[in-house]
């Protein structure tokens, strides 16, 4: 069926537009939404003369959006959100958070749309954010995140972490083995009074060598006389 475009259709045809397309594409989308209507005469000019006054209306926004680029220029968003020590958010950064965002700089709220952003944030960082200002007119902006519950670059290493855990076991493992030759010195310990026990026996002899003796030697006095 050929139809002309009485609105932008994307993908499709623009304003004006005389295509032919399918007959269940007109018949079940296009006709009944208004967007297309039969390529007759009197729907050709009324569909041209629509696009001409978008086409007015298209270059305004155009001439807006490129002063809004130039307030764009060496600016850039920074976002402050709770993070973790590795530098994951706990929640996320958002088309419609850059957009409020931007507010500020350029002095009017874009839609979310406007922000081309592929998915939300979610890490620390500094990231080229794409936005479409117009249908013609295309920016980027340069959005940083930072962590609102990170430490300090330099205190980061002491900060809990598995590394840490490991390395500070390793001392209680090595201090659980000292006993070991601790306890093994009392044994010749204990093997000192056993010859401390010895000497008396041999104190014990003597006074028996000292009695014979004077037995002896009464003896040979006896035998002289």
């Amino acid at each position: 069926m050929k139809v002309v475009f009485l609105q932008e259709v994307e993908g499709s045809g623009h304003t004006g537009d005389v295509k032919n397309v399918a007959n269940g594409f007109a018949r079940n989308y296009l006709l009944p939404r208004k967007l297309a209507a039969p390529a007759t005469d009197h729907n050709i000019r009324l569909a041209q003369a629509r696009a001409d006054v978008e086409a007015k209306h298209q270059a305004k926004l155009d001439a807006d959006a490129s002063a809004l680029v130039e307030k764009l220029v060496g600016y850039s968003v920074t976002l402050t959100v709770k993070a973790g020590p590795q530098g994951r958010l706990y929640g996320s950064v958002t088309a419609r958070d850059i957009a409020e965002a931007l507010e500020k700089p350029l002095g009017q709220m874009l839609e979310h749309r406007q922000v081309e952003l592929e998915e939300p944030i979610r890490q620390v960082g500094v990231f080229d954010v794409p936005l479409r200002l117009s249908r013609n007119v295309r920016a980027s902006v340069q959005v940083e995140v930072l962590g609102e519950g990170m430490p300090p670059p330099e205190t980061a290493p002491s900060g809990p972490s598995p590394a840490a855990g490991e390395e500070g076991a390793e001392p209680a493992v090595a201090v659980s083995e000292e006993p070991g030759p601790v306890a093994e010195e009392p044994e010749p310990v204990a093997e000192e009074p056993e010859a401390a026990t010895e000497e008396p026996e041999a104190t014990t002899e003597e006074p028996e060598a000292t009695t014979e003796e004077p037995v002896a030697e009464a003896a040979e006095e006896l035998a002289e006389e």
